[in-house]
């Protein structure tokens, strides 16, 4: 046998070996390179399959809210509300100022003290929080609110910061600085804090995976990204920036919620909004007023086709309890909103299924805001209902329905927004019912008895009741 005989299977072996090899590395990025061009990654189908509930610090707190309060209503949140489904904790904007205007003010954001890390990332501002000193971040409080049980969630603004384009810090991972993605001309028109960024330069896109790899080191749960889906022109919906942002997320491989705000988002966007982000806002911030709850009727009613897992109209914040605590140039304040209208709050967003984000302090949380956050029959509806739609609009009466997740039962919400008391009605021909139906008080936890035909209630002012139809 010669040579080349003896060499022929050593040969055969190496090339099957390096062509493995390829196969493999192919494969490896093939899927890599699925997971960032689509959102249907492994885990997109389970990262919102029912509305987010938790606590957020603006409504409290707006820019100025520190570790400290961070992690008392944290604490709070554990002890009295997870058992309800409560479970995300959420700082919101400005936690990158050492020093923000203890004012709605939004101008010269750009000018203020701000931490911000060597590729143009904002970082925790250490005075404030800190446990993110020496480069920590906000992992230290990432793992506080985990061993609660808990989830953790920040706020950012879209793009990248005006200072990071002063100083032309470099893109992390390319040759590419920052004036090169900065898109100087796509600006809030609410903030100076940033400049938009130019997805469609590849170190665009570098920048925003930069990011999301940042806050995955972190641990963070949830991403509430703020100045991206606010009207229908090109300046106020940033269709590209979300898409490069929810992209970036899914490249980490990390499970994070991606909520979109303000609003109110364009019903038009719907089917991209959908796609590329587990809730948006239908409307502008949300506060204690009656003609602002009394707004979201309509918002509500237009969106409701839309809502489903890991998809979710979010019709704002819960403005309730004590509010504006710091970080406002007004006083602090409880809830303006009567105690009927909050419970008409409540009933609204609970059977539209909107997430739940509580904006009141919770440590300073008075009975009766607490018992509309741990009702478990009302949560349900929320949590577990299909189908919510409004049935009739007759002037100051409404009603909603949904269906309940055993497929026996039926929730309607009767809503009286007039200025006086009245009964509201509503017929089995218009809930599609038939023969006797108990009735059971999802407010009070209370069965009411048997009713045939049709189902009234007394509703004060501005008042809503919501109830369990079954045979």
């Amino acid at each position: 046998m010669d040579t080349t005989e003896r060499t022929n299977p050593l040969r055969r072996f190496l090339i099957a070996l390096l062509v493995a090899s390829a196969l493999c590395a192919s494969i490896s990025w093939n899927r890599r390179r699925a997971a960032f061009a689509s959102p249907q990654t492994d885990y997109a189908d389970s990262l919102a399959v029912t509305p987010p509930m938790g606590w957020n610090s603006y409504d409290s707190y707006g820019g100025a809210v520190n570790e400290d309060e961070m992690r008392g209503n944290a604490k709070y949140l554990a002890d009295h509300l997870a058992e309800y489904g409560w479970k995300y904790v959420v700082v919101d904007f400005y936690w990158y100022f050492a020093n923000p205007e203890a004012s709605e003010s939004s101008a010269g954001q750009d000018k203020l003290e701000t931490a911000i890390d060597d590729y143009g990332r904002l970082l925790p501002a250490p005075n404030r929080f800190p446990s993110s000193a020496g480069g920590k971040g906000f992992k230290p409080l990432a793992d506080y609110v985990h061993s609660l049980g808990l989830k953790f969630g920040i706020h950012i603004m879209r793009g990248i910061p005006r200072l990071a384009v002063e100083r032309d810090l470099p893109v992390l991972g390319t040759e590419a600085r920052a004036r090169d993605i900065a898109d100087m001309r796509n600006i809030c028109d609410w903030s100076t804090a940033m400049y938009g960024v130019d997805v469609s330069k590849p170190a665009g896109q570098a920048y925003y995976n930069s990011l999301a790899a940042l806050y995955a080191s972190w641990e963070v749960d949830f991403i509430k990204a703020d100045d991206m889906s606010r009207g229908t022109g090109h300046e106020l919906y940033h269709g590209p920036e979300i898409e490069a942002l929810r992209k970036a997320m899914n490249n980490t491989g990390r499970a994070m919620v991606l909520s979109l705000s303000p609003g109110p988002a364009p019903i038009a966007e719907a089917s991209s909004l959908s796609q590329w982000s587990q809730m948006w806002r239908i409307s502008d911030d949300m506060w204690d007023d009656w003609k602002e709850v009394l707004g979201q009727f309509d918002r509500t009613r237009k969106w409701a086709p839309h809502t489903g897992p890991n998809h979710w109209p979010d019709a704002d914040m819960l403005p309730l309890g004590r509010l504006r605590l710091r970080g406002f140039s007004d006083p602090p304040r409880a809830s303006r909103l009567t105690h009927d209208e909050q419970t008409t709050l409540m009933t609204l967003w609970c059977i539209f299924r909107s997430p739940l984000m509580m904006g009141g302090d919770l440590p300073s949380l008075d009975p009766w805001t607490a018992s509309l956050l741990e009702n478990p029959e009302i949560l349900k509806v929320d949590q577990s209902s299909s189908g919510g739609h409004q049935i009739f609009s007759r002037g100051s009466q409404l009603a909603w329905e949904a269906d309940a997740a055993d497929g026996r039962s039926r929730y309607v919400a009767l809503f009286n927004t007039g200025s006086a008391a009245a009964d509201v009605s509503a017929t089995w021909a218009e809930l599609g019912l038939s023969g006797k139906q108990s009735v059971r008080d999802l407010w009070s936890r209370h069965d009411l008895g048997s009713f045939e035909g049709s189902f009234s209630a007394r509703l004060n002012p501005h008042g809503a009741g919501l109830y369990e139809m079954s045979r």
